[in-house]
């Protein structure tokens, strides 16, 4: 190998030299069982990224899709998650839709969910919070419109799909379709 390969690789893991440009690239394809998958991931090589990233929906069972192909399926919602031991239904609900919330679900035990549009999703956070509000958990995600009930040995191979991913440096986020009704337990 010669000398300024070398000395490049160096200076580019020792974070000298060149600037590295990092590009968001949304990957989207299908697991066991027709499960819809969204990937997001940043990343400095696009090759190497769209090769691992196919390489495990190959492993497990899976295919990597074209854009498009089942983001239709996933809508982008504020989701805000209040612990329901801190205030009252009603009056958490009038506070929120007051704020500008779209929806609001109290079906959990333990939480109260707020769902909102992305861009109202601040507004509607910091308006709870000037409310004295708790709030454990505030964020953005995908939200799927239709839901996948796969079988108990392709949600084996979803999980190690989704785990896999996870792993992967570049990933930021997965988001899928699919409803898990078994636990990864031997990683807990």
């Amino acid at each position: 190998m010669p000398n300024d390969n070398i000395a490049r690789s160096i200076k580019k893991a020792s974070g000298e030299g060149e600037n590295i440009n990092y590009e968001e690239i949304v990957y989207e394809g299908y697991g066991a069982g027709g499960v819809a998958f969204i990937v997001e991931a940043l990343t400095d090589n696009k090759n190497r990224t769209a090769a691992d990233v196919r390489h495990l929906f190959d492993k497990f069972g899976g295919s990597l899709g074209a854009t498009g192909c089942v983001s239709y399926l996933f809508k982008k919602k504020g989701i805000i998650v209040v612990d329901k031991n801190s205030i009252g239904e009603d009056e958490l609900m009038l506070k929120a839709i007051e704020a500008g919330a779209e929806d609001f679900d109290a079906e959990d035990d333990e939480v109260y969910q707020i769902l909102t549009a992305p861009q109202d999703f601040s507004a509607v956070r910091d308006a709870l919070e000037k409310d004295g509000v708790k709030i454990l958990e505030a964020k953005l995600d995908m939200l799927a419109d239709v839901e996948v009930n796969p079988t108990e040995s392709q949600q084996q191979s979803l999980l190690k799909l989704i785990e896999k991913l996870e792993e992967n440096d570049d990933v930021q986020n997965v988001y899928h379709n699919a409803v898990l009704s078994i636990d990864d337990e031997e990683d807990e």
